[in-house]
């Protein structure tokens, strides 16, 4: 009977953790707009979910977090189908050829694009009684060959391909720079990112969102222009 007992009192204070830390990330959030009085966008934040439990996922939503983002399509989709709560689905993983169907019949958001090949099945598959399918183009900053995205000089011909696809609204841009721990440096390239999106806005393509910043970046991208953080360690802790 003790044992249970004890269960329960560590369970009960994740829960407590996770909702303290929303709250804590709410408020960074907060202070780092108020810091930058030019920033009068809102900040939509991300709860980054990989390998997280519905009941954590549950927890983080009972503490005001709305939007959920997640990598892997199986595990995503046990989690969509099974959370009796509806939050916005952010998928901000690698997009497989043969999983963009899938992707396309349960996500609201697709933060990864990064080829026409994959927008044009994310576009034949999204359900005509379902809205347009919102996307990010993803872009490789730091031309890292390990990393998915379109280098700078492609993004603006691929942008221009994407807006003829009916089921699909192209929103902006999403960007995993390589880890800086200066956040000089950080800065750095987050304005980098925001100065190629505002050419973009000013040649005419109707863009509203800036996805860039995580756990141990945020900060900088808030003050460089982010519109959506994806955060993850800072709100469920570090991955078993």
């Amino acid at each position: 009977m003790a044992s249970v007992y004890w269960v329960f009192r560590l369970l009960k204070k994740c829960n407590l953790v996770i909702s303290d830390n929303v709250k804590r990330v709410l408020k960074e959030i907060d202070e780092c707009m108020h810091a930058d009085v030019g920033n009068s966008h809102s900040i939509t934040l991300i709860g980054a979910s990989k390998s997280q439990t519905i009941e954590k996922i549950r927890e983080a939503y009972k503490a005001g977090l709305r939007h959920f983002g997640e990598n892997y399509l199986q595990e995503a989709e046990e989690k969509i189908i099974n959370l009796e709560l509806n939050p916005t689905w952010h998928f901000i993983g690698a997009i497989q050829s043969r999983k963009a169907k899938k992707i396309s019949q349960l996500f609201d958001w697709v933060h990864t694009v990064d080829s026409y090949k994959v927008a044009e099945k994310l576009n034949d598959s999204r359900p005509s009684s379902m809205n347009p399918l919102n996307i990010c183009v993803q872009l490789n900053i730091d031309n890292e060959e390990t990393k998915s995205g379109v280098s700078p000089d492609e993004l603006e011909s691929l942008i221009g391909e994407l807006k003829y696809l009916n089921n699909l609204i192209v929103r902006g841009l999403m960007v995993i720079p390589m880890q800086r721990d200066d956040e000089y440096e950080q800065r750095k390239v987050f304005k980098k990112v925001k100065d190629i999106y505002y050419n973009l806005v000013n040649k005419g393509y109707d863009l509203d969102t800036l996805s860039m910043g995580m756990s141990s970046d945020f900060a900088a991208a808030i003050k460089e222009g982010a519109t959506m953080i994806r955060v993850g360690t800072s709100i469920f802790g570090l991955r078993e």
